[in-house]
């Protein structure tokens, strides 16, 4: 029996593209994930497969300087969704993903309606908070990445330059995400709302 599910694990795996991240979880209808972290653990052991965090593996992906690891915020992604929860991220951790910052944090931290806990990736740290429900009523994941940036940094503090990214950003967002960014909006602050709104209303048009 092991044998037929070792051999269909790997399988799978030679038909998920390098670099793509999987879990455990993406094995449940094996229905013995024991067995699949053996087997997992060995695939990693005969290096075939790379452990990038705790649970979470993918096909090396490699290139001329060696492995290319997925970022940190695929890595919280898969995460999440090995977890069934939200997610969503904060301060420093959204001004990076969004390029309004170069500066990458040693923590990177989201919020969660999911389970509080620290997740180790090679050296930095993915730190999950627990928040309530209420927190994750935005619609879209664009615009609230954005308007987290935008607290983080304060009315002050926003640019030319990053008001021209944010331009960019929403006007080259897939059509299903400009219609959630009016709902998004209204869910922000006033200063914001003023700021976004006329980006929003010329690329929705």
């Amino acid at each position: 029996m092991e044998d037929s599910i070792s051999q269909t694990i790997r399988e799978r795996i030679k038909h998920i593209q390098d670099g793509e991240l999987f879990s455990i979880s993406d094995f449940e209808d094996i229905n013995n994930d024991n067995l699949v972290t053996r087997i997992l653990s060995r695939l990693q052991n005969e290096n075939i497969i790379v452990r990038v965090a705790t649970g979470i593996y993918m096909n090396p992906k490699k290139t001329q300087f060696g492995i290319l690891y997925p970022t940190i915020d695929q890595i919280a992604k898969k995460i999440a969704e090995r977890d069934k929860a939200q997610i969503m991220p904060t301060g420093d951790t959204a001004l990076n993903i969004l390029g309004f910052s170069t500066q990458v944090p040693m923590n990177a931290v989201y919020l969660t309606n999911g389970a509080k806990r620290k997740v180790k990736v090679g050296k930095r740290i993915i730190i999950f908070k627990n928040v309530v429900q209420k927190n994750f009523q935005f619609k879209g994941q664009l615009l609230p990445l954005i308007v987290i940036a935008l607290k983080e940094l304060g009315e002050s503090r926003v640019t030319d330059e990053i008001r021209n990214k944010i331009i960019k950003l929403v006007t080259e967002s897939s059509a299903e995400e400009k219609t959630t960014m009016m709902h998004d909006l209204y869910l922000s602050p006033v200063w914001i709302k003023e700021l976004l709104f006329p980006i929003i209303k010329t690329a929705t048009v």
